[in-house]
C-alpha cells in the first residue's frame, strides 16, 4: 500500500483520470467534494474558512486539484477577490490543516499561466513569475503562501505548473476546436507559425503520481508537458488524423486575422491560436526520471473513441 492520499477536485477533468491511476498504484484514495457523492468527504464550498479536518484524518499526502478556473458570467470573469478566496485562501487553509494533521507531502496543482501568457522562449521554473489575470495571480499568491508555510511547518511541498491539459472529456476552446476540425470546417490558419506546449491528462496524472513519492520532488516547482511542442497547424492536423478526417487548412495573412479578431472582440482567441507558449519540462526527466507514457497521437485518438 502506497499510503492514503486526499484528492480535492477529484470529480473534475483531471481528477477523473488521476483517482483510478493512483488506486491502480496501491494508493488508498479519499476524495473531498463540495456536495454529497458516494465515497467522498463533503467539505462544501471552499475558501479560507473551510474545515478540512475530517477529510485529512489519517492522510499521508494531498493532491490539491480543486480551483476556480473561470466563470461564464463576464462580470465575474476577472473578480480577483473571488479567485483569491478559492485558489489562494482555501489552498492555504487546506495546507495549514494538513500540516497540523501530520500530512507529509502536499502537491499543489498550479498553472503555467503563473509564468505568463506566452513568449517565444520556453518558460522555466527559474523565471520570475509574470501572472496576468485573476486566475494566474491567485495561483501565484497561493504558491507564495504555501512556500512560507512549508518552510515553517515542515511540509513537503511540490508545485506542478501544467500548460493546457487535454484528453477525453476536455471542455473549453480545445473541445470547440476538436468539433470544428472533425466537421471539416475550413480554417485560415495554415500561415500561423508558433509553438504551444500541451499535456495530456494521462501524462499529467503520471507526473502527479511520480512527485507524490519521489524523494527529490519536494521544495521545487516543476513545469510539465508532453515534451512535444506543436504549432497550431500541426495540432489541427493531428486532431484531424485522430478523428479520421483531413485537415482543411488554407493560408491567410496573420496580421489580417488579428485585425479581424480584434474588431469582433475575439483577440484573446486569436492570441491562443497564434501565440506561442512553451514550457521547459526537461528537469522532470533529468532530475526525477519522468517520461510521458503516451504520445500526443495516442492521447488525441483516445478523445475520439
Amino acid at each position: 500500500m502506497a499510503g492514503r492520499v486526499l484528492i480535492t477536485g477529484a470529480g473534475g477533468f483531471v481528477g477523473r483520470t488521476l483517482v483510478p491511476a493512483l488506486s491502480a498504484q496501491g494508493w488508498d484514495v479519499r476524495e473531498a467534494a463540495r456536495s454529497r457523492r458516494p465515497g467522498a468527504v463533503v467539505v462544501g464550498d471552499i475558501d479560507g474558512s473551510t474545515d478540512w479536518r475530517a477529510a485529512l484524518e489519517g492522510i499521508d499526502a494531498v493532491v490539491h486539484l480543486a480551483a476556480r478556473v473561470h466563470d461564464g458570467r463576464r462580470a465575474a470573469a476577472n473578480d480577483l477577490d473571488a479567485f483569491r478566496r478559492t485558489n489562494r485562501d482555501a489552498t492555504l487553509r487546506l495546507a495549514e490543516q494538513a500540516a497540523a494533521a501530520g500530512v507529509r507531502r502536499f502537491v499543489f496543482i498550479s498553472s503555467a499561466k503563473v509564468n505568463g501568457e506566452g513568449r517565444e522562449a520556453a518558460y522555466t521554473s527559474e523565471d520570475a513569475p509574470a501572472p496576468q489575470g485573476a486566475y494566474a495571480i491567485s495561483k501565484h499568491e497561493a504558491e507564495r503562501d504555501l512556500h512560507k508555510l512549508a518552510s515553517s511547518a515542515g511540509l513537503e511541498l511540490v508545485i506542478l505548473r501544467p500548460p493546457l491539459v487535454y484528453g477525453p472529456g476536455v471542455g473549453g476552446n480545445f473541445r470547440t476546436l476538436m468539433r470544428v476540425v472533425a466537421r471539416g470546417v475550413p480554417l485560415p490558419l495554415a500561415s500561423i507559425c508558433n509553438r504551444r506546449s500541451l499535456v495530456g491528462v494521462e501524462n499529467f496524472s503520471s507526473a502527479i503520481a511520480l512527485v507524490l513519492t519521489h524523494p527529490d520532488a519536494p521544495g521545487r516547482t516543476w513545469l510539465v508537458s508532453d515534451q512535444h511542442d506543436l504549432s497550431t497547424p500541426q495540432l489541427i492536423r493531428a486532431i484531424a488524423t485522430a478523428a479520421g478526417k483531413h485537415a482543411r487548412l488554407f493560408p491567410f495573412p496573420p496580421i489580417l486575422l488579428r485585425t479581424g479578431a480584434t474588431v469582433i472582440g475575439r483577440h484573446r482567441i486569436y492570441d491562443q491560436l497564434a501565440g506561442s507558449l512553451t514550457v521547459d519540462s526537461a528537469p522532470l526527466a533529468r532530475d526525477l526520471g519522468w517520461r510521458p507514457p503516451l504520445t500526443v497521437a495516442r492521447q488525441l485518438a483516445a478523445m475520439f473513441r
